[in-house]
């Protein structure tokens, strides 16, 4: 403000007094000197870096989810919930941190009906309001959650990033109106340091047994500014589908996602720790995921993740408590070259093929397979218009484990419909063929070397690499521009899969006869997912 005065007073009346003022030129000179004023203070104003945190939440559960509560009993659960988050906020700003991040559902929980979550709920408005909620609490009616959370921002100067559930009345006018008269929506909100609210964002897809949220009509795109870069936020399932999670990145060139989440997990692919730091190293962005706290629903697994390694990441089926990470991210990361991710398989011939291929099942999708049988080798397997490379040394052939290299080409759906080409190298269950690609937590062959590349016809391609235990493993492998994903080290620990993850969103509503779901997982799916439709949401 004293550099801004001294340049207004330079202008109006650093001139000799006989001279007469040029109010046209002052004007035009002011315009200068105000633009190139704001230029600098905004560069010394902006960040290279800042302090990133997420905090994974052993959430507290209502007694009841399917009966409806009166208001207070809700605020009560709720507040009992937010003394927890309270907590990681203010241990987040002593430390220095700009932005902290917190789960999906981390408020109340999941397993709600229409008419049970309506108490949990507050109409939450437009950030164009310019609104802080902690200096004027009633102007949008009796809004006591985001009261808190935006004091909780300002209180302790920290941007903080929630889940809660928002509700819209609507009328007969609207033909897509919900029965009841107002729409419910799966709600993430950020509140900037000051408090005031600067982000909302509506869940667009919704995970199978979210009945008591609606949709919005069109994915919303969300971001804002800060003095540490820009920010996107989408929530959960949302990171499979491309709108609005690719849209953010490709469109809007964001910096940072923000990823509230209530993740279950699902080996071997589709662990949180594992696929999230995948998409932050895909998408080349900085990816912030908070996920629920709750081993009993295989709920874990929360990260800060750069585009080119994990930077903290917590994974913990044992403990009950929740865990506060943080670590210093830089505000506007460099996006490398772009991956050509066929380039390189496309350009080599078949490897070894010698032997037998076989067919296994990996989340309901069939997979073909070939075995690693030796302790250093060249294969190829193929499935549709996908091939897939892999070149390998083993520290040692175990004759207790069974490792192959599969390829999927088509289309999941099974709890959500999506287009998959997959490359894994895998560890069976068992050293029966009939167990690759069953769920598989640990492992005892490390690998010294592994170059995996693929055919993929699609250039959102997810890197994954995951050890023993449900380890990441930072620094140790990198993906080179032709779309080969190799380690630059021995692995530190046994390998439970390698695997390059591609999505083809265009082909996400192809015809069923496209699905690699066989006839007998269809028969099967039913009865093994039926405990997480009705007790589990994203």
């Amino acid at each position: 403000m004293h550099l801004f005065i001294c340049v207004l007073c330079n202008i109006l009346y650093y001139k000799p007094l006989n001279q007469s003022l040029d109010f046209s030129m002052t004007t035009s000179q002011l315009l200068a000197y105000v633009a190139v004023l704001l230029f600098y203070v905004s560069r010394a104003s902006c960040l290279d870096t800042f302090v990133a945190a997420v905090y994974e939440h052993a959430v507290i559960l209502p007694s009841t989810t399917l009966t409806p509560v009166s208001r207070e009993e809700a605020l009560a659960l709720m507040n009992r919930n937010l003394d927890l988050l309270e907590g990681a906020i203010t241990s987040a700003a002593e430390q220095g941190a700009h932005i902290i991040v917190t789960p999906e559902d981390a408020l109340y929980g999941w397993n709600f009906n229409r008419e049970s979550i309506y108490p949990y709920l507050e109409d939450i408005p437009h950030p164009q309001v310019n609104w802080i909620p902690c200096d004027n609490p009633n102007r949008f009616g009796h809004t006591p959650v985001q009261e808190r959370l935006s004091c909780l921002a300002k209180d302790n100067s920290i941007y903080v990033v929630a889940n809660i559930g928002d509700k819209k009345p609507c009328n007969a006018s609207d033909p897509q109106c919900p029965h009841d008269g107002r729409y419910q929506y799966n709600t993430d909100v950020a509140f900037d340091s000051q408090g005031k609210l600067v982000a909302r964002y509506h869940k667009q897809n919704l995970f199978m047994g979210e009945e008591q949220f609606d949709a919005p009509k069109e994915a919303e795109v969300v971001t804002f500014n800060t003095t540490f870069g820009s920010f996107g936020i989408f929530t959960c399932f949302d990171v499979l589908f491309h709108d609005p999670a690719v849209t953010l990145v490709k469109d809007f060139h964001v910096d940072t996602i923000l990823f509230p989440t209530a993740w279950m997990n699902v080996l071997p692919h589709l662990s949180a720790v594992e696929f999230h730091s995948a998409w932050a190293m895909g998408m080349r962005v900085n990816f912030l995921a908070s996920n629920i706290h709750y081993p009993s629903k295989k709920m874990t697994g929360s990260g800060i993740y750069a585009p080119n390694s994990p930077r903290a990441f917590h994974y913990d089926m044992t403990t009950q408590e929740g865990k506060l990470l943080l670590s210093q991210l830089d505000s506007h990361p460099s996006h490398s070259v772009a991956v050509n991710w066929t380039s390189y398989a496309s350009s080599i011939e078949a490897l070894s093929k010698g032997n037998q291929e076989f067919k296994g099942t990996v989340f309901f999708d069939e997979f073909t397979f070939v075995e690693l049988t030796g302790v250093t080798g060249n294969y190829t397997v193929c499935q549709k218009d996908l091939c897939c490379h892999l070149s390998y040394k083993m520290s040692e052939k175990r004759s207790d484990e069974v490792y192959a290299l599969g390829a999927f080409d088509g289309l999941h759906t099974v709890e959500g419909r999506y287009y998959l080409q997959i490359c894994t190298l895998l560890k069976c269950r068992t050293t029966g063929l009939n167990t690759c690609g069953d769920s598989v937590e640990t492992a005892s062959t490390r690998f010294e070397m592994f170059s995996l590349s693929g055919t993929f016809r699609t250039q959102y391609v997810f890197p994954e690499v995951l050890l023993s235990e449900t380890k990441l493993a930072p620094g140790e492998f990198q993906v080179s521009t032709d779309g080969r994903l190799f380690n630059l080290k021995p692995t530190s620990g046994p390998v439970l899969t390698v695997t390059l993850f591609g999505r083809l969103y265009e082909k996400d509503w192809v015809s069923n006869a496209s699905s690699g779901l066989t006839a007998q997982a269809r028969r099967i799916v039913l009865i093994a997912i039926a405990p997480i439709v009705y007790s589990l949401s994203w």
